[in-house]
């Protein structure tokens, strides 16, 4: 017993005396693998720095340039990592590392289809014109203003200001309507009037009310008035004219400001807009019903 206890303490300590030992043969290499991996650290903050100033004459989002620079400050100080190894002589560590990497890559990119999708198909998205801050857009049944593009997903906020974040597949793979491509937008509305009523002083009145309300208007040929149907109860038509604003609530305001400016006019010059009624026509002889008396 005393004899086994002697020999494991004798191997213990032979091997600590080895373990400094080695320790003092690379100390020089584990001082200068210190040293490269803190150069390595500063190295990758003004690369990154750097890298923005370059991105800065790009058309990519701001938030796709801060991705990439920190996507090459991550790639510097991993090359760091890798010089160390070397320095300190661990070749087969780093082989098992690189194996390691190999297989978690792939497990990991199975595991994460969908979030690299959107990755990727963020990186698209900062490539195109059509989408960029500030932009008034629709997609996926969502409208609003681009606030923010990452490789998550693009956020826009509503009108309601509510903040709405769509994967960037998503964003990619359906339609983009983009209200902010053009300086102007059109406002359609739709009003129904009386069977009554003189329609040729309907749209005369209607036109004059817009070119009076609206200064992109100039004139009545800048507006667009058609009749479109004979309704159960009216005559409807429809009215177009442009704004000088691609915002989807500055078209909705104006819309608005159209109603009220109409409304008014039609009040002043005995102008009914009707609200669905239904007409009943009896005849002249109506029989409403008989009632017989038992004897």
């Amino acid at each position: 017993m005393n004899i086994n206890f002697e020999q494991a303490w004798d191997d213990m300590i032979t091997r600590l005396e080895s373990w400094v030992d080695q320790l003092i043969i690379n100390l020089p290499n584990i001082i200068l693998s210190i040293v490269v991996f803190i150069l390595a650290l500063i190295l990758s903050k003004y690369i990154s720095r750097l890298t923005l100033r370059l991105l800065e004459k790009s058309k990519l989002q701001a938030s796709m340039k801060n991705v990439i620079a920190k996507l090459v400050s991550v790639l510097v100080i991993l090359s760091g990592l890798f010089l160390v190894l070397g320095i300190l002589d661990l070749s087969k560590t780093l082989n098992a590392i690189l194996a390691g990497a190999g297989v978690a890559g792939l497990a990991v990119g199975l595991a994460l289809q969908g979030a690299l999708a959107n990755t990727y198909s963020g990186i698209v998205l900062s490539y195109i014109k059509q989408i960029k801050f500030g932009d008034w857009i629709e997609t996926n049944d969502y409208e609003g203003e681009v606030v923010d593009l990452d490789l998550r997903a693009v956020t826009i906020k509503q009108p309601d200001n509510n903040l709405v974040y769509i994967p960037n597949k998503l964003v990619l793979e359906n339609a983009i309507k983009n209200f902010s491509t053009t300086a102007q937008s059109r406002v359609i509305l739709e009003c129904g009037v009386a069977y009554e009523s003189d329609l040729e002083f309907v749209r005369d009145l209607v036109n004059k009310t817009i070119v009076k309300n609206f200064d992109p208007v100039e004139s009545v040929d800048d507006i667009i008035f058609l009749y479109t149907e004979f309704g159960d109860s009216s005559i409807n038509f429809e009215v177009r004219f442009w704004i000088d604003s691609t915002s989807a609530l500055e078209v909705l305001k104006a819309k608005t400001e159209a109603m009220i400016a109409i409304k008014k006019v039609f009040d002043e010059n005995d102008i009914t807009i009707p609200f669905p009624i239904r007409t009943l026509d009896f005849p002249k002889k109506v029989v409403v019903g008989t009632t017989e008396h038992p004897n």
